[in-house]
């Protein structure tokens, strides 16, 4: 029986020889992963259940990223629950301030993530290590917590939409703006539970962390999971990583789709999603003027170095609008320090950006950037929900860090070349 890359993941980890869409199965997972947010809820369901052992202490990371450097005493309360279970059952991927990152940027980071494995994450954007061949998805805290006991999860098998790419990304368009036209053209729920499996000669010319951001994204348009085909791009991050060898799995040519897309990437212009979902896009050319009164850039989407250094080829020798308050959040310690040695922070800093600790921070209106009443914030984070980053009449417009930074200078939603 054919099966897309989503299905020969789930068949082998279920020891099954084929699945089929739609089909429930029992699989084992290589990685279990929570945060500060969602751990505690997990270990409180493992206590309740009177489980005493983790199943592999190796293949369950917590990471610390939300409400850290702890904003209270509850986000410390969080923390310090989950910091003793890491203790108490010996956990090795447990990160927390001075060595930790946004999760979905530390772990492919870390290597902890390969082709092939089945992640699961008690937190929905899981999915973004689609983007190295693996199928990850996001799952609640109690399927978390048996997750942590047992190394297993029932899946239900998702049927697939095929998104072949072709040609090149020019000018400064990004991955953000591929994923943000493809979510503006199938809607919320266009891939309803179903696995948006990226292909085609197009993959190759987009960086892994275009593709990493994208396969984020893939949750935004209702998807399972995201996942790419694995090539030399991916091999090479595997390697710079130090992940464990990967197992590299392509779609059967006769693969059953529920639809497929073509998408030409030399078509794809910068877009932003307005309020209040993202698949409400605009091409920016088309914008009419919208004022702004905070960017981000950062998040688990584009908080990445290369993220980073185009925000910094905009900013470079302009400053950020009067009025306008520009946070610069690398997504892990790593990139923090590169940025730095790269002299990018001395640009954001001179434009009058501030450089802030890796968090999640303003994504999910925890802290270090909420939004007042009234106010608007162009963003390179993922989500733009009715008061997503703090107040219910706050807006958020969802952007790639070219948009974000070209926007803080100029105080209103403009394309780059309108400012350099």
């Amino acid at each position: 029986m054919a099966m897309t890359m989503t299905q020969k993941i789930i068949a082998a980890h279920a020891g099954l020889e084929e699945v089929s869409a739609g089909q429930l199965v029992l699989a084992n997972v290589d990685m279990v992963l929570g945060n500060d947010v969602t751990t505690p809820v997990a270990i409180r369901e493992f206590n309740r259940l009177g489980l005493t052992e983790v199943f592999d202490k190796d293949k369950i990371s917590m990471v610390m990223d939300h409400f850290t450097p702890n904003k209270d005493i509850k986000a410390a309360t969080q923390c310090k629950m989950c910091r003793d279970f890491a203790g108490e059952h010996k956990i090795t991927n447990y990160y927390d301030v001075g060595d930790m990152g946004v999760e979905h940027a530390l772990l492919p980071e870390k290597g902890l993530v390969t082709a092939g494995d089945i992640v699961i994450g008690a937190d929905s954007h899981t999915c973004t290590y689609g983007a190295l061949g693996a199928f990850s998805t996001g799952v609640g805290s109690t399927d978390m917590a048996c997750g942590m006991a047992t190394g297993k999860a029932w899946f239900k098998v998702p049927s697939a939409i095929k998104f072949n790419l072709v040609g090149k990304l020019s000018g400064w368009a990004s991955g953000k703006d591929v994923i943000l036209t493809i979510i503006g053209m199938i809607g919320v729920d266009g891939a309803l539970y179903k696995s948006m499996e990226f292909v085609g000669e197009g993959v190759h010319s987009l960086s892994v962390e275009d593709r990493l951001c994208m396969a984020n994204m893939a949750i935004e348009a209702g998807g399972k999971n995201g996942i790419f085909e694995v090539d030399d791009k991916t091999l090479a991050f595997f390697e710079k990583a130090g992940a464990k060898a990967p197992t590299v799995y392509a779609p059967d040519p006769d693969a059953v789709y529920d639809e497929e897309y073509t998408i030409d990437l030399s078509k794809i212009v910068p877009t932003v999603a307005f309020p209040h979902l993202p698949e409400n896009t605009h091409p920016v050319s088309e914008i009419d003027e919208v004022k702004i009164d905070q960017v981000v850039i950062g998040s688990c989407t584009n908080g990445r170095l290369e993220d980073l250094v185009v925000a910094a080829k905009v900013l470079e020798g302009k400053k950020v609008a009067k009025g306008v308050r520009c946070l610069v959040i690398p997504a892990t310690q790593k990139i923090w320090e590169d940025a730095m040695n790269m002299g990018l922070f001395t640009t954001f800093m001179r434009a009058g950006a501030i450089v802030s600790t890796p968090t999640c921070g303003p994504c999910l209106g925890g802290h270090m950037g909420i939004l007042a009443e009234g106010e608007r914030a162009v963003a390179t984070t993922n989500r733009n929900f009715v008061g997503r980053m703090g107040h219910p009449k706050s807006e958020v417009y969802l952007a790639s860090p070219a948009v974000a930074a070209a926007s803080a200078i100029a105080g209103k939603i403009v394309t780059p070349e309108e400012v350099l």
